[in-house]
């Protein structure tokens, strides 16, 4: 097997490894009733991603990983001009790639433009292991631009790009599940990984708190950066108040559409 095979495998055996375990824990032991069915919801959901990675396949020459080889090769990018560890050089690659996520993701709730983009992931009215992969197609191509950019930049090492990408899209999908960490080891999780009871109130109606816990993977930029909430005060409403009718965000050409029209 090839690198790019084995790396397309790889990614997509444990994409649906924990895709499946969180949907069963989601099924037997859900967080919060869910407004529409599932069936409803993960059409639109599930096409979404399909159509996003199809567009970035299509789009976006060559992946991450690749480019982190090319960059190791060639002398590209700040951790290939210092002299680190290479156990120091995977961890601070790691840690600054997060960080990147962290500002693109309040960068994409800054701009008019991209908020427009991104409400495509808020308009769902419920939070479970698919609204993880929820996203417009454009903005995952800004996304995987950004990234790219990011690893360049960095120069970061190829186990540590093959790492972030696989822990970005397992705490994605971990983080929006519709699930419940044990109250007693949920602050304990909290203190390094972003928990779904930490992320749901990003998805809040309420734009103070969507404005907050913008983290994906690692939980502490919020806290440093002053963006952290640590719990919502009531019943928590999901979604967008603008965008609440199921044609618009519950069906594959409705949340394509949504950047380019008014809300309804």
């Amino acid at each position: 097997m090839n690198p790019v095979d084995f790396e397309i495998a790889l990614r997509g055996g444990v994409f649906l490894a924990v895709f499946a375990a969180l949907a069963l824990w989601e099924r037997f032991a859900p967080a919060r009733a869910l407004t529409l069915s599932r069936r409803q919801r993960w059409g639109a959901n599930l096409g979404l991603a399909l159509v996003s990675t199809l567009v970035v396949r299509l789009l976006v020459p060559g992946s991450a990983i690749a480019l982190a080889a090319i960059a190791s090769t060639e002398g590209w990018g700040l951790l290939n001009r210092v002299e680190l560890p290479e156990w120091a050089a995977v961890l601070a690659a790691f840690v600054l790639l997060d960080l990147t996520i962290y500002l693109q993701h309040v960068l994409f709730h800054s701009v008019p433009m991209l908020i427009r983009l991104h409400a495509v992931h808020h308009a769902d009215p419920d939070f479970d292991v698919t609204t993880g992969i929820r996203f417009h197609p454009i903005e995952i191509m800004i996304s995987a631009v950004i990234k790219l950019g990011a690893v360049a930049a960095l120069g970061a090492p190829v186990l540590a790009v093959l790492a972030f990408e696989l822990l970005l899209n397992a705490t994605a999908m971990f983080n929006h599940a519709n699930v419940s960490l044990p109250r007693w080891l949920e602050p304990w999780v909290r203190r390094i990984l972003v928990t779904p009871d930490m992320h749901r109130i990003h998805h809040s109606v309420t734009e103070t708190e969507r404005n907050s816990n913008y983290g994906f993977c690692l939980s502490i930029w919020d806290r440093l950066l002053g963006t952290y909430t640590p719990a919502h005060r009531g019943k928590l409403q999901i979604g967008l108040s603008g965008w609440r009718d199921a044609h618009n965000i519950a069906t594959l050409p409705g949340t394509l559409a949504m950047p380019f029209r008014r809300e309804a």
